[in-house]
């Protein structure tokens, strides 16, 4: 059956585990500059004008030192401690914010994500219009300009990320999420699981639905996403139990909103992939661990 109608891949993502902007900076940095991991925070930095050198202290995933002329993004999905060094007397123009992905380190988009992204701003089709409007809030002070800013700093990166979907080879994407939403007739199937995660998924049913044979869409899928179609369903589902947990929702509820039979067979798969029960990693939270 052929299915030509187009599928948000983004929105039923976004709206289950939310990415919110916080304004950090506007205007010159000049000298050394360092964002430590520590904080807690991702980051959106974009580069105005002026040179830019990065360092990664820490860690062999990322060159030691990346050097950049041209106004440029860097996303960081993750914390991950960077310095900026610019030159001490032009010194270079940023606009930069503070990212928090709901979930942490378990949000299923920061962690199909790498370390790093930097593009030149000029390969990104339609953020000039968002970047002016944003260039505009952070230059001078106006009632309300902070809560804007944040706002209009997320429509940058939910620009950013649509492209990453279009690009995922340029982008240098490994298989994960996001190369699996790439795909298109996986990214349907995908995309019926993040909506009716606690439907029967069996492999014939997702398979039905990308349009392909049973065998054809279990290759596709671990070639793209890493992970068999069970064990990505299986890791969405208990994503969604600790959002869940975190609101404070009881796991009886949970078990029947994400297709486990009872909340023991919940448990024991929350057990299984987290190592604790749920009441030990709800307890956790309560610790600040």
């Amino acid at each position: 059956m052929r299915r030509t109608s187009p599928i948000d891949r983004l929105s039923g993502l976004l709206e289950r585990f939310r990415v919110r902007a916080q304004l950090h900076h506007s205007g010159a940095l000049c000298g050394l500059n360092q964002f430590d991991a520590g904080d807690g925070h991702g980051y959106l930095h974009v580069l105005r004008r002026g040179r830019l050198e990065v360092s990664h202290p820490g860690t062999r995933a990322l060159p030691p030192l990346l050097r950049f002329d041209e106004p440029t993004l860097l996303f960081y999905p993750r914390p991950l401690t960077h310095r900026f060094r610019n030159p001490p007397v032009e010194g270079a123009d940023f606009t930069c914010a503070r990212l928090g992905f709901e979930g942490g380190a378990e949000n299923p988009l920061a962690r199909a994500l790498p370390p790093l992204i930097a593009l030149p701003l000029a390969r990104v089709p339609g953020l000039d219009l968002a970047l002016e409007l944003l260039f505009r809030e952070t230059d001078q002070v106006r009632c309300g300009q902070r809560l804007l800013a944040d706002r209009l700093f997320e429509v940058v990166l939910i620009q950013l990320l649509r492209w990453l979907l279009d690009h995922p080879q340029e982008a240098g994407m490994q298989p994960g999420l996001v190369a699996g939403l790439s795909e298109p007739r996986l990214a349907r199937a995908l995309v019926a699981m993040h909506e009716a995660p606690g439907e029967a998924w069996t492999l014939e049913r997702m398979a039905e639905r990308a349009g392909m044979s049973r065998t054809a869409f279990a290759n596709a899928f671990r070639e793209h996403v890493g992970q068999t179609p069970a064990e990505y369903l299986a890791g969405w589902r208990i994503a969604l139990a600790q959002d869940r947990l975190r609101e404070g929702q009881p796991l009886k509820r949970l078990a029947s909103e994400l297709g486990y039979a009872n909340p023991s067979a919940l448990s024991r798969a929350f057990t299984a992939r987290m190592g604790m029960s749920p009441r030990q990693w709800s307890q956790g939270l309560g610790n600040g661990e």
